[in-house]
């Protein structure tokens, strides 16, 4: 719902400044509307009428609306952001610029995750079509989170077809289990596929059917803790400095 109010004052500078009080906003995000102009009256000093406008604040777009909640968030938390917007096939890109910032990355990314879910959600309220989609990215740590999960399918598949036994990740979100299905996907020697319910899927890596396969039962066993280590030691390094 758009938000307007009617206001006055002596002069119309007066009446402006009282609708910027009220409303609480920049003054480039409200609309105003000269409805009387003020008058001095008779002799300057009888029947004089009082400026009044009307204010309305300007309805943002959704990407404006998820920028301002995000600088709400960031102001609340006493942190100094820049936000560089760009826009991409993918969708809007927000790169979060400024100093000591891995507060908002967490472990393994979930704190920029959530960030991202939620400026989504405020970006989209009351869009019932058209949807944008923000993604948030800290001194590129997607791409740098990318390359450490290909390079751990790719050791992890190794393992498993050497050892034969099925390898079961940490659960992941589906962006990041989408990598490693990718990354594995030309490999005729390996499957992979994700099991459990979200926010607790994870991505299974075994091998495929057929000659060489040694049965998934035999090994199902261990799929709980399989390859955890590997895991843990291969993103030590992206999610030391985030967290």
């Amino acid at each position: 719902m758009v938000e307007q109010i009617e206001v006055t004052g002596k002069t119309l500078e007066e009446a402006r400044q009282a609708a910027l009080e009220q409303l609480g906003v920049a003054e480039n995000m409200i609309i105003f509307e000269i409805i009387e102009e003020p008058s001095k009256g008779f002799l300057g000093m009888f029947g004089g009428k009082p400026a009044r406008i009307r204010a309305t604040v300007k309805e943002l777009e959704p990407v404006e609306k998820g920028e301002k909640f995000l600088k709400d968030i960031f102001a609340a938390m006493n942190l100094e952001v820049t936000i560089e917007h760009n826009e991409t096939g993918d969708g809007h890109v927000f790169n979060l610029i400024g100093d000591n910032l891995g507060i908002l990355i967490g472990k393994h990314g979930q704190t920029l995750d959530s960030l991202q879910y939620l400026s989504n959600l405020a970006a989209n309220k009351g869009v019932a079509e058209d949807k944008v989609r923000i993604i948030l990215d800290i001194e590129s740590y997607r791409s740098r989170r990318e390359d450490t999960l290909r390079r751990l399918a790719m050791r992890l598949a190794d393992k498993v077809r050497r050892t034969g036994e099925r390898i079961v990740l940490e659960p992941m979100n589906r962006h990041e289990r989408k990598i490693i299905h990718m990354a594995l996907q030309d490999n005729y020697k390996i499957a992979t596929y994700s099991a459990g319910d979200e926010p607790y899927r994870k991505v299974v890596i075994e091998l495929k059917r057929g000659r060489g396969y040694r049965g998934e039962s035999r090994y199902r066993k261990n799929a709980g803790d399989n390859g955890m280590a590997d895991v843990n030691n291969e993103v030590r390094e992206d999610s030391a400095e985030n967290e």
